[in-house]
């Protein structure tokens, strides 16, 4: 399955309109840190009141996210006078969604059933889609509504987009490694003529086993009902497959999903035959991705007393770096950002593999400590600064560099 929309439209913009310069001001000052730039050239160490921190080698803003949020403010300059929507939040950051709305940037609302609601966007109007990208579908109805579009989707999701559609021209199932409900994951499997959705290496053992050795139908429908394509039978739609990712999961992981899926395959129809009924996914996780995670392993193996992981809470990479440093035993806090710290010696915080958050007094230990801080892909550099802050302050003090204002 293809994109409708035609890209060499003058209504369809996939780069930014020229404006860089323009808008380099206000995103720095929006989004640069003065005293982040200064830790990171000087060994990303800081001592403050007692308080050592420890910043990870690779941290915040990638090169995707970067592009996305500048081509958001180009396109406001460009059509100072036109409606603009967005489709959905443009990264997973609180803090920069907020900017654009402030912008007059306007988000779709969504129905109960998940849909997008496309009525007030009138001929001539101006929709962004995000750095996730879009579904096929939503293109479709966006192009009814002849409106212009800015597509910012990040070029590592349109690679994985392009594999799943030579498996699909192939007669091939894409077997996408991400989270079902996740906007990139959704975008990819609607580019899939037939798809399967594994979250982890367990679920892909459990198709595994189905392959190699059957089993009851109905409970494997039933088990991926919300991570199939329409149709989908496993009897048939398993015979040939070629494995795909969302490109914020672990790179391990997935690695270990493809050798998985290529050895069931091997025994199942043997060496000969392994080309014809499976496809290795090559290396579709996102280099930024996999920076933060392998900065992240590199941080946790020092000597930490608690860690600070900083991003969207419906942010995946941020998750994924949050599960690092709990399977390595630390104290460890998921937040969007500085309001999550205080009142005094208390912080908000997002649990694991869980949407709610909770409360905790006295997370900041007394004495002296050193606190490992990271953040996601989506979080910008002056987040990271103010937390940092708020932090220092519980210890009656602020940092000794000057933070940007």
């Amino acid at each position: 399955m293809t994109d409708s929309k035609n890209k060499t439209s003058t209504t369809y913009h996939r780069k930014g309109f020229g404006l860089k310069e323009t808008i380099e001001v206000e995103l720095k000052k929006v989004y640069e840190s003065d005293l982040i730039q200064k830790l990171r050239a000087s060994g990303n160490v800081l001592t403050q009141n007692g308080i050592t921190v420890k910043l990870a080698e690779a941290f915040g803003f990638c090169w995707g996210v970067d592009r996305a949020v500048s081509m958001a403010y180009e396109t406001r300059k460009h059509f100072p006078d036109r409606r603009i929507w967005i489709t959905n939040e443009i990264i997973h950051n609180p803090i920069v969604n907020q900017n654009l709305r402030e912008m007059g940037i306007e988000f779709l609302t969504v129905d109960k059933a998940g849909i997008k609601d496309l009525s007030g966007i009138a001929q001539g109007d101006v929709v962004i889609l995000p750095a996730f990208g879009a579904s096929v579908e939503e293109m479709q109805r966006l192009e009814e509504h002849n409106c212009e579009i800015v597509d910012t989707t990040c070029p590592w999701v349109s690679r994985v987009w392009n594999r799943v559609i030579k498996y699909g021209q192939g007669d091939f199932t894409s077997v996408i490694h991400g989270k079902p409900k996740h906007e990139e994951t959704v975008a990819t499997a609607s580019r899939a003529d037939h798809y399967l959705i594994v979250q982890s290496l367990a679920e892909a053992e459990f198709v595994s086993n189905y392959i190699l050795e059957g089993g009851d139908k109905a409970d494997f429908l039933k088990r991926f009902s919300a991570a199939i394509s329409s149709g989908f039978d496993p009897d048939t739609h398993l015979t040939r497959i070629g494995v795909a990712n969302q490109t914020t999961m672990f790179k391990g992981e997935t690695e270990q999903i493809g050798k998985l899926f290529e050895k069931t395959m091997l025994t199942k129809y043997g060496p000969q035959k392994i080309n014809e009924h499976f496809l290795s996914p090559g290396d579709t996780i996102c280099d930024a991705t996999q920076e933060r995670q392998d900065a992240m392993l590199m941080l946790v193996e020092d000597k930490l007393d608690l860690m600070l992981v900083i991003g969207g809470f419906n942010s995946s990479n941020t998750g994924h770096l949050q599960e690092i440093a709990e399977k390595r035993g630390l104290p460890s806090y998921h937040i969007d950002g500085p309001s999550c710290i205080g009142p005094g010696n208390q912080i908000r915080h997002k649990l694991l593999h869980d949407q709610n958050c909770i409360v905790t007094e006295g997370w900041l230990p007394e004495g002296e400590i050193t606190v490992g801080i990271t953040s996601g892909a989506s979080t910008p550099d002056q987040v990271v600064a103010e937390v940092m802050t708020r932090m220092f302050e519980i210890r009656g003090g602020k940092n000794e560099l000057e933070l940007s204002s």
